[in-house]
């Protein structure tokens, strides 16, 4: 029962850290995950339910209200059927070198997303996602490559608020 207390205020104590710098130091110092490679952004505040159950290579960047599910607990609701005994069921998520996650993507157990990929926001991972990947939608589909979204991303520019505005509204008002 220790061990659950310890685990239930690390999730308290990362949840109220206000700097993200700060929750990914301390989930690194105390092995929150099964494993965390180099560069790694972890922005949600809220804890998986079972963080041993996943794994992150390097450069892998996870954004705000990401939600990791690699359990579920309907065996208890099978096991009122009376035809047997049902385990808890569990599954691991891998995520590989250089993936980007956005804010409100669900990952469901079971899957591994391959190196260099893009989950758009919002998206529903149910399977694996293949390498060089951009996905998005529910459930995720694949949309493109990363190395066009790379590409596309190169021509970006950093603009003063005013001249966004401007770029926006010109662009608006050709469609």
């Amino acid at each position: 029962m220790q061990a659950y207390q310890k685990w239930q205020w690390q999730r308290i104590r990362v949840a109220l850290m206000l700097s993200s710098k700060k929750r990914n130091d301390y989930i690194k110092k105390h092995h929150i995950f099964y494993e965390i490679g180099d560069n790694f952004f972890f922005q949600p505040r809220i804890l998986p339910a079972d963080p041993k159950l996943i794994k992150f290579h390097n450069n892998v960047i996870i954004t705000s209200n990401v939600t990791f599910v690699n359990h579920d607990v309907f065996h208890t609701g099978l096991n009122n059927l009376g035809q047997g005994n049902f385990s808890y069921n569990q599954g691991c998520i891998e995520i590989m070198d250089n993936v980007f996650i956005g804010c409100n993507t669900t990952i469901l157990g079971n899957v591994r997303i391959g190196p260099n990929v893009v989950i758009a926001a919002g998206s529903v991972i149910t399977k694996d996602v293949p390498p060089n990947s951009v996905v998005a939608g529910v459930p995720a589909k694949k949309i493109g490559t990363f190395t066009d979204y790379v590409k596309k991303r190169k021509e970006v520019q950093d603009l003063p608020i005013d001249e966004l505005w401007q770029k926006f509204t010109q662009e608006k008002n050709k469609s």
